[in-house]
């Protein structure tokens, strides 16, 4: 345990390279100055940080810490409390001038470098920032209120970028390397994460972050937001309440599962929920709902867990409603034959940009299911499975807003 308890604490180990000492104004190499944010960037401090650091390793080990509980957040906090206190008393032996801003800002950067997602750390606790992007050690965006802006914050070498995404995936049982450079995943409090690395990313390891909201949104918080009228939320929780299958549409970012989120929760509470996800990010108020999660192929290629066998699973597990986060393939056929055979009041999403786009879209994926029906017969199982279509769309001054609510009559 003491080994792994090093091993996770070194890899996080501060990088000055040569690039970064260039860019940074030379300071004195005893003292450390540090009383404003400005001249955080100074080589010394840097040295500082790397030093601490370092001691902190020895120090962490001797207490024998239990790794396996990090993921859970009581223990982490408990972690991170024990490391606070040892890189103050660490600090208070060192010959600095630093502020008490500073000092508590030095520290703040250095538990979220060994122990969280370093310079993300800021962004994830800014509720503002709705999407966090990474391209390479070097380049930073984030979004916010639906525009995208380029931080000022970059990491020390894509050794220590590498190191943050085995964090995000090591607790959730992924992995990516480069027999496997691509990895869907998710952080402790239900944000989506995508990683790409060499030597299919060619700009460096990439991480985009799609931030899970703190507060749980409701149909009124939608309404204030300006993202639906008030009778469109009355009438979305009417057909919940008549067991309407529902499909929500829209393109990539347009919120469409937050408002699966804000949907689902119109289900009575005595009925029993079965959601199905790539990553788990649907979290229903009611108590009866069973969630569950694919699962790519280990590194021997065995064990995948793909949506269409959790559609085919959740079918013997009595549900009332069947939610699935995105249908995207095969398991559309499943999803439509569940609505047709005594499920109703289903719910899931689908990429497309108008409903009648979004028929086009589910009549494609039924025929990548394999399957050999004509494409009359497909429609026709739209028509009888889908009562209503809800269309999403990302305006160009980044709102998100409910477009147009379409019900099925006939294809």
């Amino acid at each position: 345990m003491k080994k792994l308890a090093k091993q996770l604490l070194a890899d996080a180990v501060f990088d000055v390279d040569k690039s970064e000492r260039e860019r940074v104004r030379t300071g004195n190499q005893g003292t450390v100055h540090l009383n404003s944010i400005e001249e955080k960037k100074d080589n010394t401090y840097f040295q500082l940080k790397e030093k601490i650091h370092r001691n902190l390793i020895g120090q962490l080990d001797l207490k024998n810490l239990d790794l396996k509980g990090l993921a859970d957040t009581q223990k982490m906090e408990s972690v991170r409390e024990l490391a606070r206190n040892i890189i103050q008393d660490l600090l208070s032996k060192e010959e600095t001038t630093l502020s008490r801003d500073a000092r508590a800002q030095f520290v703040e950067e250095l538990l979220d470098e060994v122990l969280g997602l370093g310079c993300l750390e800021e962004y994830l606790k800014d509720p503002e920032v709705t999407e966090i992007m990474v391209n390479g050690p070097d380049t930073v965006y984030v979004e916010k209120k639906g525009k995208i802006h380029l931080s000022g914050v970059r990491f020390t070498s894509a050794t220590q970028l590498m190191t943050v995404i085995d964090r995000i995936v090591a607790p959730i049982g992924r992995r990516v390397d480069e027999s496997s450079p691509l990895v869907d995943a998710r952080l402790m409090d239900g944000s989506r994460v995508n990683v790409v690395i060499p030597p299919i990313s060619l700009v460096g390891p990439s991480i985009t972050i799609r931030k899970f909201a703190k507060k749980k949104l409701t149909i009124d918080d939608l309404i204030g937001f300006g993202a639906l009228k008030k009778p469109m939320g009355e009438f979305l929780k009417i057909c919940v309440r008549l067991r309407k299958n529902t499909i929500i549409s829209g393109g990539t970012g347009s919120g469409k599962t937050t408002l699966l989120n804000v949907v689902s929760s119109f289900i009575p509470s005595d009925e029993r929920i079965v959601t199905i996800e790539d990553s788990a990010e649907l979290k229903l108020p009611q108590d009866h709902v069973v969630r569950l999660e694919s699962r790519p192929a280990s590194i021997e290629g065995t064990g995948e867990i793909s949506i269409r066998r959790l559609v085919i699973n959740a079918l013997r597990m009595r549900p009332d409603r069947i939610v699935v986060g995105e249908c995207r393939a095969g398991e559309t056929l499943d999803m439509l034959q569940a609505m047709n055979t005594g499920h109703d009041g289903s719910l899931t999403t689908v990429h497309a940009n108008t409903p009648r786009d979004a028929i086009s879209r589910i009549t494609t994926m039924v025929i990548m299911a394999g399957t050999e029906l004509p494409e009359k017969a497909i429609r026709e199982q739209i028509a009888s499975a889908v009562q209503i279509i809800v269309q999403l769309s990302r305006l160009s001054d980044g709102s998100r807003k409910v477009i147009d609510i379409s019900e099925v009559t006939g294809i």
